[in-house]
């Protein structure tokens, strides 16, 4: 995939959580469609996944179930204007659908490596990510 590169210096991630389900869910509350992945540490190591297409306003659940870390890392991309939200833990992915292992030589094993946002969950069970457009201030509440 070929975005602009675009540094997040915003895209806020305001956080609540969702009392009805234990799940890490993502809004997409821009006017864009947006593809998402996410990278988080299970029992065997690092895992990226990938990913969700979210239309504008729309919310989709990225892992079902009771959240098992505090730290989950995530990366979009802007699929109507260009560019991305990303940060600075770096993680493998790749164009299509993906389940990858491990975060080291993405490039030697053949994938694409992209700078991750870390979202503290706060070890909550659920939590709820709100993307909205580049320019707002990053926040979080549980």
């Amino acid at each position: 995939m070929m975005f602009a590169r675009v540094v997040l210096l915003a895209g806020v991630m305001a956080c609540t959580v969702v009392p009805a389900m234990a799940d890490l869910r993502m809004c997409n509350l821009t006017g864009s469609k947006i593809g998402v992945t996410v990278g988080y540490r299970d029992p065997q190591g690092w895992v990226t996944e990938g990913w969700w297409d979210l239309k504008p306003k729309d919310c989709e659940t990225l892992l079902k179930g009771a959240l098992a870390a505090r730290f989950y890392y995530v990366y979009a991309v802007d699929f109507t204007r260009g560019g991305e939200w990303s940060g600075r833990s770096m993680m493998c992915t790749k164009d299509t659908a993906f389940t990858i292992r491990g975060v080291e030589d993405c490039l030697a094993r053949g994938f694409d490596r992209n700078g991750f946002i870390e979202v503290d969950t706060g070890e909550q069970k659920s939590w709820t990510i709100q993307l909205t457009d580049p320019g707002q201030p990053l926040s979080g509440a549980p």
